[in-house]
């Protein structure tokens, strides 16, 4: 086995045009039907923890002035984030569902066009 041929052939590939297959659009619809819900999924759930953190230092008297106040306010909005963090899922499967029906004709068109060569 010459790995210096399989080499070579790896990177020639790599700068040769590309015929855009159909299998390669199939990728890229499934990519444009799931990218909104994992934007919306990863974003959401870092404003969240956020949020969450917080009402942790706030309650644990680590940011704040340390009153009864701070520490009330800090259960509130580490309560706000927790609740957040715990509807984000569900979010994000309605997400993905509306794109999955967005595009599903689409894809299974192609998907069938590839599987009936």
């Amino acid at each position: 086995m010459n790995t210096d041929k399989i080499f070579a052939e790896a990177i020639a590939n790599e700068y040769s045009p590309k015929d855009t297959s159909k299998v390669v659009a199939l990728k890229k619809l499934d990519r444009k039907a799931k990218r909104p819900a994992e934007i919306f999924g990863f974003t959401f759930g870092v404003i969240a923890a956020l949020i969450m953190g917080v009402g942790m230092c706030l309650s644990m008297k680590v940011i704040g002035n340390g009153s009864t106040a701070m520490v009330a306010l800090g259960v509130v909005v580490g309560i706000a984030g927790i609740i957040m963090i715990s509807v984000n899922y569900s979010i994000y499967k309605k997400i993905l569902e509306n794109g999955k029906k967005k595009y599903a004709f689409e894809i299974i068109e192609l998907a069938k066009e590839i599987s009936d060569k």
